[in-house]
């Protein structure tokens, strides 16, 4: 005689019943966007912004001849490597960044193109709100022959609180490197009595 047994699944532990379970994925998206919300309000109240400068013993337009001949970058920039398009406000760059975790590649905008004084861009993820940088050069002479340029990044958005560390232990060792070099490159081009 053959005897066979139906097992039936252990019965699931009811908490508050059925209404209870379809409750708390709304629970957790509610507190999710309240972090989301309060993040996107303080990165856009509170910025990280990193900032490196250097002295040059060069004229600002000697500076931004370093700086604005982008197929040079090959030659002595360390950090953004390689870069293409036009310096012009609303033109479209193509940059390669070293960082020491690896190569990134970028699409800012241009925003600000003032000879012997300033170049901005913006560069954004496709998604608003998520990560943007506006990044800063600013050569202001403060002897004759002799200048202070300021690398300076204002990074927004969601993503910035989780990259933070990353900005700091990454980008700004990179702001640093590039300073040097452009100062070492303008030296070297234009060299003073």
């Amino acid at each position: 005689m053959t005897t066979s047994r139906t097992r039936s699944a252990p019965a699931k532990p009811r908490i508050g019943g059925r209404r209870q379970r379809r409750r708390w994925p709304l629970a957790v998206g509610a507190v999710l966007a309240l972090l989301a919300g309060g993040a996107v309000w303080r990165r856009r109240t509170h910025p990280l912004v990193l900032r490196a400068e250097v002295e040059i013993g060069a004229g600002p337009d000697e500076v931004w001849q370093v700086l604005s001949d982008l197929p040079a970058y090959e030659e002595w920039n360390p950090y953004v490597v390689r870069s293409t398009g036009d310096l012009r406000v609303a033109a479209t760059l193509t940059n390669v960044h070293e960082f020491r975790s690896g190569q990134r590649t970028f699409t800012p905008t241009v925003l600000a193109v003032e000879p012997g004084r300033e170049l901005r861009w913006m560069a954004r993820l496709p998604v608003p709100g998520i990560f943007a940088g506006e990044h800063s050069f600013v050569i202001t002479p403060i002897a004759p022959g002799r200048v202070r340029l300021v690398q300076e990044e204002t990074f927004r958005g969601v993503a910035v609180p989780i990259m933070r560390g990353w900005l700091h232990s990454q980008a700004l060792p990179a702001f640093e490197a590039l300073n040097a070099a452009l100062r070492d490159r303008a030296e070297t081009l234009y060299p003073r009595p």
